[in-house]
């Protein structure tokens, strides 16, 4: 028999004043913080145990499970089987026998649906009812589901059999109050922790739907560092783009963003590419991994053969006028994003090479071909390191890198592959090989880069995955030796593209002090990539001279760019009176006066080190006492990104599988959100 106590949340807090209206304040018994409430209203308690005190709040929810349980277990009724084994329980409703529809048998007996019996319903602020809700909540928005999966049938039939005394939300309330709510808890967590960062850097990031260009949004990442120099970053607005939105106006709304989170005049660079980000990326062309894609995509295959020399467009205007817009109000403190301008040099130069399509089809339909007709676990052993085979990963559809290494793997196995699925007019020809071996060789230092700015497939979207600038210069130099040395006899139009994007779209890099400052305080760099070390080393002299906290002096290049580049000056340390000289110490002698290290003495002693393998922040993180002030600038230089942000890679991948216009409601809710996730839930 169960007991007939109630189980209360106030058993966890002693009510220490009780006064008019059922107003009480309680102390909690575990860590005596003092919460007020009503007694009708318990929802602060349950908050700070959820909150405070993880086991005692799983422990209040286990009583109350319990209690409820206690109470059917009188009525439970097993059905039996073959031979007696039970096949499952359910509760016998009161007043269902007699075999009225929804009985005993019927699984909608359970909820009392027809029969008359009814199962107590969550109370509106019981910690089950949260829970689920909240957990509801994450999954359309880790999911970027439509806030209208709640009313579907198939959903509230699933709640039902899971939890009949769980009430769900309506897409009313859940799309005008919950997620509106989280929203603004992520905006108050998002401001309090960029109160205290001590340098930080923003990416302004804007997408455009070509097949509809008032549909778009544009999003601002904010890249900061802590105090313990560990790189954070947060999304501080997602906002949909309309036919009246023109460049000055997003960056007027950008300005209007940066002054709400209080990071005007604090972001040291800002992360911008001339053109907007378009939701149809780079792919190789003809070559589908998934055919049910194949009808849907041929015809952007076909846009991309024909226009080699369009540009990405956006409304009310050319690229050149929001290009200008750019360096009038961002100055020289706005930079390329690195990853962007690596695709967009394969990009082109897979477009100086249309020959390629017809051969890349041939290859898409061999591929298409033998992952239906040979064995699973045959081509397991082609494709174990990839993990793709006919159906899987949809968002590799639109990654040229993973394509290219698909077709790497194929060309690897495709003697042993042929055998196993037999002959036939899908067969790729010598000269097919050979052309689709020479664009692999060609583009695989591509790919490497790309895999080393993006990361893991599978944590693309980690919020706080962070690759420095440091990383893009390396890169840069090793791509134009590759294809200085490179001899290309069946694509030699391929190679030529490539390595005229390369110099045009990232070879300025290389004679930017910005990035050569980059990546000599990056560790596992310093000056070992320079064909100059002296000129470079005056080159990262002068750049620190004039970021460092020695010098005031602003590059008065724009009007902006002293406000963004400004930062305050740290507070300096208290002096201990026991340092005073006086009598009473006089039999201490007097330590020798150390005459702090000049910045070019640290850069020096910072040089003479040995490269290291060390994580770039890790290592500045240490070495901050020895350098102080190279230390400085390090901190500054390491918050500009070298990937894409999170946002951006949301854009893409859900462009990708269909128009922006097509997407859920209250997208941008919906990505903020998404990307503040562990900002809100962990």
């Amino acid at each position: 028999m169960a007991s007939a106590t109630k189980v209360s949340i106030l058993d966890y807090f002693n009510i220490v004043f009780e006064g008019e209206n059922g107003k009480i304040e309680s102390n909690c018994k575990s860590c005596g913080t003092r919460i007020q409430a009503k007694r009708s209203v318990t929802s602060n308690f349950v908050t700070h145990l959820k909150r405070k005190h993880p086991s005692m709040y799983d422990e209040f929810v286990k009583r109350k499970d319990m209690k409820r349980e206690g109470f059917s277990s009188g009525s439970m009724h097993n059905f039996t089987s073959n031979g007696g084994n039970v096949r499952y329980t359910v509760p016998i409703i009161a007043g269902a026998a007699g075999g009225a529809a929804g009985g005993v048998g019927s699984p909608v007996g359970v909820v009392g649906a027809s029969s008359g019996g009814r199962v107590t319903k969550f109370d509106k602020h019981d910690p089950r009812q949260v829970l689920i809700s909240e957990a509801i909540a994450k999954m359309i928005v880790r999911d970027l589901q439509p806030v209208s999966v709640v009313e579907k049938e198939g959903f509230r039939a699933l709640l039902q059999l899971l939890e009949p005394r769980y009430t769900p939300d309506s897409q009313h309330h859940i799309q005008s109050q919950l997620l509106p709510a989280y929203a603004y808890q992520a905006q108050l967590a998002t401001r309090q922790a960029l109160a205290s960062a001590h340098t930080l850097s923003l990416s302004l990031d804007i997408c455009r739907d070509k097949a509809q260009s008032s549909s778009g949004y544009f999003g601002v990442t904010c890249h900061f560092l802590t105090c313990d120099w560990q790189i954070r970053s947060a999304l501080l607005a997602c906002l949909p783009l309309t036919d009246a939105c023109s460049y000055r106006q997003i960056l007027s709304d950008f300005e209007e963003v940066c002054l709400s989170h209080n990071v005007a005049g604090r972001a040291f660079r800002v992360v911008s590419d001339p053109s907007p980000l378009s939701v149809k990326s780079c792919c190789l062309p003809g070559f589908l991994i998934l055919p049910q894609q194949e009808n849907k995509l041929r015809g952007e295959v076909e846009e991309i053969d024909n226009c080699h020399n369009r540009e990405d467009s956006i409304p009310n205007g050319h690229n050149g006028e929001y290009e200008e817009s750019l360096e009038q109000e961002l100055g020289a403190c706005r930079v390329d994003c690195f990853s962007r301008s690596l695709e967009k040099c394969v990009k082109e130069g897979l477009r100086s090479y249309p020959q390629l399509s017809p051969t890349l089809r041939k290859a898409s339909s061999f591929y298409h071909y033998i992952t239906s007709a040979v064995p699973a676990e045959k081509l397991n052993q082609v494709f174990d390191t990839t993990g793709l085979t006919s159906g899987s990963l949809p968002s590799a559809l639109k990654d040229w890198a993973v394509q290219l290494k698909v077709l790497r793997r194929l060309l690897d196995s495709v003697d042993f592959l042929e055998e196993m699925s037999g002959p036939g007019e899908l067969s790729l020809g010598s000269s097919e090989r050979v052309l689709l071996r020479e664009l692999t060789d060609v583009l695989e230092p591509f790919t490497e880069a790309w895999d080393m700015v993006h990361g893991d497939r599978q944590s693309d979207l980690l919020p706080d995955r962070h690759v420095p600038i440091s990383l893009a210069m390396p890169c840069v130099l090793g791509l134009r030796k590759h294809l200085s040395e490179t001899t290309a006899v069946h694509c030699p139009t391929l190679l030529a593209g490539l390595s005229q994007a390369v110099d045009r779209l990232l070879a300025p890099l290389l004679h930017d002090a910005l990035y050569i400052t980059a990546t000599t305080l990056d560790p596992q760099f310093k000056l070992t990539w320079s064909n100059n070390p002296d000129w470079h080393k005056q080159v990262v002299l002068g750049e620190l001279t004039k970021h460092s906290t020695t010098s005031n002096a602003a590059d008065p290049s724009t009007d902006l760019q002293a406000e963004y580049l400004s930062a305050p000056t740290p507070a300096q340390s208290p002096v201990s009176p026991l340092s005073r000289p006086c009598k009473l110490f006089s039999f201490i002698k007097q330590r020798p006066t150390t005459q702090a290290k000049s910045l070019e003495q640290e850069l020096a002693v910072y040089l003479r080190e040995e490269p290291t393998d060390e994580e770039v922040l890790h290592y500045w993180r240490r070495k901050a006492i020895d350098f102080p002030q190279l230390a400085h600038v390090a901190k500054r230089l390491f918050t500009i990104p070298a990937c894409g942000t999170v946002v951006q890679r949301i854009f893409t991948t859900a462009g990708c599988c269909q128009r922006i216009c097509d997407l859920p409601k209250n997208l941008e809710t919906l990505i903020y959100l998404k990307v503040n996730y562990r900002l809100l839930w962990t």
